[in-house]
């Protein structure tokens, strides 16, 4: 129960970031990308700001924990290359992200405001992890389908 109410606080105090820091507001995040029209900084000090409170909070405190608050172990990823799918995915988040001027974390924050445009992209991003996924599978099925053919011959 403790473990829900940290996960509910945790998300309640993201979204309401999102909110105050105008993440949410799809014009401000893309006058924040457009360097080369009316450009807009105050998300640079937004983002730097986080930096200021998480910094010293994981070089002192998060570093240093055995584990989690409410979990067993920390869950990071093994993967320390940069292989093509991190590029990939990277370059997509980047050009939705420029289009849109959202990306995920607010735009499940402004769910709750049941704008349509946010439920379209919304949905639209749920369809494009699904067939992500689905390409993944496929693709290295493919490439096992291939060593596998390679071995007997």
């Amino acid at each position: 129960m403790f473990t829900r109410f940290v996960t509910l606080l945790a998300g309640l105090l993201f979204g309401l970031g999102m909110m105050m820091s105008g993440m949410v507001d799809p014009n401000k995040v893309i006058g924040f990308l457009d360097f080369a029209g009316n450009w807009d900084p105050s998300l640079a000090f937004v983002m730097g700001g986080a930096l200021f409170v998480f910094m010293p909070a994981y070089f002192f405190i998060i570093r240093k924990m055995d584990r989690p608050v409410c979990d067993t172990d920390f869950r990071l990823s093994k993967k320390q290359a940069v292989d093509s799918r991190l590029v990939i995915g990277a370059v997509l988040f980047g050009i939705g992200w420029g289009i849109a001027g959202i990306c995920p974390g607010p735009a499940v924050t402004s769910l709750a405001g049941g704008h349509v445009s946010v439920l379209i992209f919304s949905a639209s991003m749920v369809a494009g992890i699904w067939l992500g996924c689905r390409l993944t599978d496929m693709f290295e099925n493919a490439n096992e389908l291939k060593v596998k053919t390679a071995d007997v011959n």
